[in-house]
């Protein structure tokens, strides 16, 4: 994975968390990094080229008018007055590659001297085992800060471990001992065949980036929300609300004015356009 800056930029060593999205089902993620690029006054200060992820092209994404400034499938935008560095993804990695692209960013990561990586991602609603809307959207949490996958300042939080997440589990052990490269080429064919169809979590792409980027030292903390395909705008918001706990930045964040988030440009045709009232 190489970086490459805009001209006259670099990342600023002085944003010590970095936020990235992993791509699921909702896109929840993309559409928070969104959102906090565009109400947190972000400048983009370069992007990732990496042989992982297909490529995309398209119109600037963030100016309230667009000024034809090229959106790639891997960004990155810095927000120094909150110490923040955050990655757009864009597009999907390569069907088999989620590791290697998860090797290739948790490598990019450490050697860039970030302190703390969160990871923003959706599950599958159709997966949650004990459903409780007792209290709206429920976010879900995995951290590197104990061997469980616990952490006290989001339990703080009111939020909940990820249950599913075992480290003595096969397919998480897997995952941990393959970032750590301790695993040999029989174990790989062994379990691969059999990790999306027995463990719907393990397979997914924030899992891959925990380990690897666990694996490396570095802080990391999983946000997690369920949901299903379609609008999924409504589960963005709240989820960038939990970020902005996390981070304890006070609200509003500096770009927010009035204390509500400012829609990005592109979400003016995320969903197409409203249906022919004539059909009606």
């Amino acid at each position: 994975m190489e970086f490459v800056p805009e001209e006259g930029k670099h990342l600023n060593e002085d944003c010590s968390t970095l936020i990235l999205p992993a791509l699921s089902i909702g896109n929840v993620g993309q559409l928070v990094a969104d959102l906090l690029i565009s109400s947190m006054g972000s400048e983009r200060v370069g992007y990732l080229d990496d042989p992982n992820v297909l490529p995309c092209v398209g119109n600037d994404a963030y100016a309230p008018f667009p000024q034809g400034d090229l959106a790639l499938p891997l960004e990155a935008y810095d927000s120094p007055s909150n110490a923040l560095t955050i990655i757009q993804q864009r597009s999907p990695v390569i069907k088999g590659m989620m590791v290697e692209f998860a090797k290739n960013m948790a490598d990019f990561l450490a050697g860039s001297g970030k302190k703390h990586i969160i990871v923003l991602s959706s599950l599958d609603f159709g997966k949650w085992q004990k459903v409780d809307m007792s209290s709206g959207l429920q976010i879900y949490y995995l951290s590197s800060a104990n061997s469980n996958g616990t952490d006290e300042s989001c339990e703080q939080l009111g939020w909940k471990k990820l249950q599913e997440y075992d480290p003595s589990q096969k397919h998480w052990k897997y995952l941990s001992d393959l970032a750590e490269g301790n695993v040999t080429l029989e174990d790989i064919i062994s379990v691969e065949d059999e990790l999306e169809d027995e463990n719907y979590y393990a397979s997914l792409p924030f899992a891959a980036l925990f380990a690897f980027l666990k694996a490396k030292g570095l802080k990391v903390t999983c946000l997690l929300c369920y949901c299903s395909e379609g609008d999924n705008v409504s589960d963005a918001f709240q989820l960038a609300d939990a970020t902005c706990k996390l981070l304890q930045i006070t609200r509003p964040p500096t770009g927010i004015e009035g204390g509500k988030w400012r829609v990005p440009l592109s979400w003016m045709s995320v969903y197409g356009p409203p249906p022919d009232v004539s059909i009606f």
